[in-house]
């Protein structure tokens, strides 16, 4: 745990209930199967969360449409889950933009999908309070 990162402790829980869950399953299961065992751990470990939250999409001050959010966890933190063999840059491009969109301060990309879990921590420059 790194106190320089914002909600450290919490970041923290969630990546080791995602390394539970990576270390019970391993890789090849589709992403589903990984939220499922997420939301369950997380739920076991007590941390508040929203799976599939729905959130608006703004321009300039007008909705746009809506986007799912694999979880909103804490009403701070957003929580993208993939399951590939190789995470690339489009998915961590995604995963900020998912942040700007929601004005969320602080999110997680997690990948189950490689023999090793990963994890990035992300942090939304643009965030407005």
């Amino acid at each position: 745990m790194n106190e320089k990162y914002k909600y450290s402790k919490l970041t923290g829980q969630i990546i080791g209930c995602a390394m539970e869950v990576h270390n019970h399953l391993g890789n090849g299961f589709q992403e589903v199967i990984y939220q499922r065992a997420l939301a369950y751990e997380m739920k076991a470990q007590g941390i508040p969360f929203h799976r599939e939250f729905v959130m608006n999409i703004y321009y300039k001050g007008h909705q746009m449409g809506t986007r799912r959010v694999d979880f909103l966890v804490a009403d701070c933190i957003g929580l993208e889950l993939k399951a590939v063999i190789r995470m690339e840059d489009a998915h961590l491009a995604q995963a900020i933009n998912y942040l700007e969109a929601y004005n969320l301060e602080v999110g997680l990309l997690i990948n189950f999908g490689s023999t090793s879990l990963g994890f990035k921590r992300l942090r939304n420059k643009k965030h407005r309070p």
